[in-house]
């Protein structure tokens, strides 16, 4: 894992089929490390989480439960996600025990409506720290600019469109994506640029 921002680590998962990083996330916070949307992960890295402890595994949609079950068994973290997207999850073999909810805080996060590519998708607002995380709603790709998976992926696309252009008037700089590359500085200008290109 690697320090991207103060308190912020990632680790990448190389998804040959995309061409482009799978990212997973730990937020340390005093009241409980976070970690969000776990990529699929070396054994070190899951010993390096487990070195750093996680109260808790957010999955932003249903897609994103990937190594979540390992994290869980390993650290006792408890799994959430919106209930839109919890019985996909579920049918997988994830142990879903909370709920996303929108205008909920969690940690130093506020959960937002991130919905279209699946029903029940949430991004991660940190306003203080004027950090997005978002999992699907959006990829980092190519390098500093933003674009949309492929259509056949998208539940809703008129729907997945106006989350972005409410999640692109949020305070925020640094957009930490799930898929692709990061942007640590002018992530909301990326975000949008790809909303002008989209409307």
């Amino acid at each position: 894992m690697r320090e991207l921002l103060p308190g912020v680590l990632t680790w990448p998962w190389f998804s040959a089929r995309h061409g482009y990083d799978f990212n997973g996330w730990l937020v340390r916070h005093p009241e409980g490390n976070l970690c969000i949307d776990p990529a699929e992960m070396t054994d070190q890295v899951l010993d390096e989480l487990a070195g750093e402890g996680v109260a808790r595994v957010l999955i932003t949609n249903r897609n994103h439960f990937r190594s979540s079950m390992r994290v869980k068994e390993r650290t006792g973290a408890r799994i959430a996600i919106h209930s839109a997207d919890a019985a996909f999850a579920r049918e997988r073999g994830t142990a879903i025990e909370d709920e996303l909810r929108p205008g909920q805080r969690v940690g130093p996060f506020t959960i937002v409506v991130a919905s279209g590519k699946s029903p029940g998708e949430v991004a991660l607002h940190w306003p203080e720290r004027r950090i997005l995380v978002v999992g699907d709603a959006c990829v980092g790709n190519p390098p500093g600019e933003c674009a949309l998976l492929p259509d056949k992926v998208i539940d809703d696309k008129s729907a997945l469109i106006d989350s972005l252009r409410r999640l692109s008037r949020l305070d925020f700089d640094s957009l930490l994506v799930g898929d692709g590359a990061s942007i640590l500085a002018g992530g909301r200008a990326a975000l949008e640029r790809l909303v002008a290109r989209l409307s």
